[in-house]
């Protein structure tokens, strides 16, 4: 099991890019708008973030663009240190139907979860890499039911393909979902019931 210290890991780093200094240029992976809300006001301090709304695993249509809506409103709401700003991406389902093929009967966080973290985390580094960003990262470790050193293993895999700095993090440490249930009650934000896709609708049922 592995027993890396991402939150150290990403404590240093802005340790020393405080030290220089420097607010670096992060594009953020984000999911849903509360999962979204601690670490856009965690990381606003110490980095420029673009969001990067990029979700095929979501449906149906209908709970796609109101988790987008509810993102956006966020972000318009919010008085962060650093702006925020957001880059949307075209709905297309069929890519993660594609990518998942085979694995739908595997139970939930499992496999086929950890092939739709490939997927988005693919298109956060290809987009950041493209778009000149220092780092990349995503917002589902907030949750405790995503595997973080998974997470972080494909991430840094993917910094290494296309030459482009991942964000070592474990969202959830300090308290990080607590603090997302406060802020999405302070905002009204739209919780919802399961992950995204059909086979997480399915097996919440």
């Amino acid at each position: 099991m592995n027993k890396t210290n991402f939150q150290a890991q990403l404590d240093l780093l802005i340790e020393r890019n405080n030290e220089a200094g420097i607010t670096p240029s992060l594009l953020l992976h984000c999911c849903c708008a509360p999962c979204s809300s601690y670490v856009l006001e965690y990381l606003s301090d110490y980095f420029r973030i673009t969001v990067l709304y990029y979700n095929p695993n979501i449906s149906p249509e209908e709970e796609y663009l109101k988790r987008k809506a509810e993102l956006n409103r966020l972000i318009d709401e919010t008085p962060y240190p650093n702006p925020v700003s957001v880059v949307d991406c075209d709905y297309d389902p069929t890519i993660f139907f594609d990518s998942v093929k085979g694995l739908e009967q595997c139970p939930e966080g499992g496999e086929r979860c950890f092939v739709c973290y490939d997927l988005r985390l693919r298109k956060t580094a290809e987009v950041a890499k493209e778009k000149g960003f220092d780092y990349f990262a995503s917002t589902l470790s907030i949750s405790p039911l995503k595997n973080a050193a998974k997470l972080n293993e494909i991430g840094q895999r993917l910094a290494e393909e296309y030459g482009i700095n991942w964000l070592p993090n474990d969202f959830k440490k300090r308290e990080g979902y607590k603090r997302s249930i406060e802020l999405s009650r302070q905002h009204g934000l739209y919780r919802q019931d399961y992950c995204g896709c059909v086979f997480s609708k399915r097996a919440g049922e």
